[in-house]
């Protein structure tokens, strides 16, 4: 299992367990609502006995009993009606609808609704009804689940956030922390060769290899700033963008396969862009060595650029074995490599670079097995009167 698969498998784990704890507690509310309303249909099956005696009773003890029973009830509303539906009785229901015809009819439906009426034999073919409601305790309780549902959502998408947030800033200072060491490490040996250079002048050497040697120099110096930035505020410049991806275009295509034919289409007029050019050029590398290794070392590679009212668009394209379309937001996390050699870095420092440094976009946007991928990367373009 890799760092990605880990951390799916833990934030799943935290997911299915915060909603198997609250299908648990539902399923416990649920069976109390269901007996909740079975007392009460007990209760009134008890009131309904008492009423139908009411008027049997002979002794005043019996009366008494009858009298306390029908007036227990102090919470579920009841209409008592004859068989052919008039009200004969009422209990714990405001006067102001039973006088009202159709506010009655509206209630009455309204509680038929919610429970069975229970059926007064009177003997010789004569019945009556009970209708009753809810209690207000067994309402409120009916919104409890929605409550508890919206509060179980609620605690899982605070510990997804809390999880996903300190994952993330380890691995930013895991990551500031490598780059920079990355860039001491390489910093010593860089000024030895600064230094041997200069000696190399100074014999009798063919002076076409001591400039090589410089722009491979020039190359590491390049590398070496690169990695100091992360984790540090990059500074940014009014830039063309059209001219700034040229020059990454130039520098890969002069180091790239022959086998590789490199399309650059571009506008006339310059593009501008706050940007840092070092970081961008090294996600335009990021990009074009992505697609070299997707096309195995043979191919078209077309990079294009084109713009909007408020947005430059840059597009690298290639003609490699392309990716599948569930995997085209999983590819920019750290750590997802198809790669046997690798750490998977590469477009998560590219999205990291145009999304958080430059508060671009950059995203898959278009992609065929066997056909080829198109990234996308979108910069804010300057208000033309300030370029």
């Amino acid at each position: 299992m890799d760092f990605t698969d880990e951390r799916k498998f833990n934030r799943w784990f935290i997911i299915v367990s915060c909603l198997v704890v609250t299908v648990l507690v539902l399923w416990n509310t649920s069976i109390f609502f269901q007996r909740l309303k079975e007392d009460e249909r007990s209760k009134m099956n008890i009131w309904a006995k008492a009423q139908k005696e009411l008027d049997r009773a002979t002794e005043d003890s019996e009366l008494e009993l009858i009298l306390e029973i029908l007036n227990n009830n102090t919470t579920i509303p009841i209409i008592h009606t004859n068989a052919k539906g008039q009200i004969i009785s009422t209990t714990n229901i405001d006067p102001s609808i039973i006088s009202d015809d159709e506010k009655a009819n509206r209630f009455l439906a309204g509680i038929k609704a919610e429970n069975e009426p229970i059926i007064i034999n009177l003997g010789e073919g004569q019945q009556q009804y009970v209708y009753y409601g809810n209690s207000p305790t067994l309402n409120k309780l009916k919104y409890y689940p929605i409550g508890l549902t919206l509060i179980g959502f609620l605690f899982i998408g605070v510990v997804y956030f809390f999880y996903t947030t300190t994952k993330t800033s380890d691995q930013n200072k895991l990551w500031a922390g490598m780059a920079k060491e990355t860039a001491h490490q390489i910093g010593t040996p860089l000024s030895s060769l600064i230094g041997w250079t200069e000696i190399l002048k100074t014999e009798n050497i063919n002076p076409s290899y001591v400039e090589e040697m410089e722009k491979d120099i020039d190359r590491l110096k390049t590398i070496t700033e690169r990695f100091s930035k992360i984790g540090s505020a990059p500074l940014f410049e009014k830039t063309d963008i059209v001219t700034a991806t040229q020059e990454s275009f130039e520098y890969l295509k002069v180091r790239s396969s022959n086998l590789i034919k490199f399309q650059l289409k571009k506008p006339k007029e310059p593009i501008f862009v706050e940007l840092n050019t070092q970081l961008y050029s090294w996600t335009i590398e990021n990009l074009v060595k992505n697609a070299i290794d997707a096309m195995r070392g043979k191919g078209t590679l077309t990079i294009a650029i084109k713009q909007d009212n408020n947005w430059a668009h840059i597009y690298i394209k290639d003609t490699g074995k392309g990716i599948d379309k569930s995997k085209w937001k999983e590819i920019f996390e750290p750590g997802h490599t198809t790669k046997k050699r690798g750490w998977g870095l590469g477009l998560s420092l590219a999205k990291r670079i145009i999304e958080e440094y430059h508060l671009g976009r950059i995203k898959v946007s278009q992609s065929e097995i066997n056909k080829g991928t198109t990234f996308r990367i979108a910069l804010k373009k300057l208000d033309p009167a300030t370029s």
